[in-house]
């Protein structure tokens, strides 16, 4: 038997939402892309497009879990892209929290608001 090796610090990460439509179609809106979408006991999520041996993450409506700001941030990498994602947060239905900073070498981040009141993070190295 073989003992896997931790490659990177998170493998997967749920940002709650209470109207999972409302949800689905602001990360569509903001990030161009599309959410598959699951439906399972009890919860029901969006699957931003990732690689399968990479890290992958979910918008997840779940019952007793609500969303909300001042908990865990998590950044999704938007690379070359951050400035225009940063342009369609508002027309999409969110709000932009902290606009495009530079974090030194390791590029430049911002955080928004998401419809269902998450504060979500962005991140590029240009």
């Amino acid at each position: 038997m073989s003992k896997a090796t931790k490659k990177d610090a998170v493998n997967w990460f749920e940002l709650y939402v209470n109207d999972f439509d409302r949800a689905k179609r602001f990360y569509e809106g903001a990030l161009q892309t599309s959410l598959q979408t699951f439906d399972m006991e009890n919860s029901r999520m969006g699957m931003f497009p990732h690689e399968q041996a990479g890290v992958g993450g979910s918008i997840t409506r779940m019952d007793g879990i609500a969303p909300g700001l001042g908990g865990t941030l998590v950044y999704l990498n938007v690379e070359g892209d951050l400035d225009a994602v940063l342009k369609r947060i508002p027309a999409a239905g969110g709000s932009v929290l902290k606009p495009r900073t530079s974090i030194g070498q390791h590029g430049f981040i911002a955080v928004f608001k998401d419809t269902e009141g998450n504060s979500v993070g962005l991140h590029s190295m240009v």
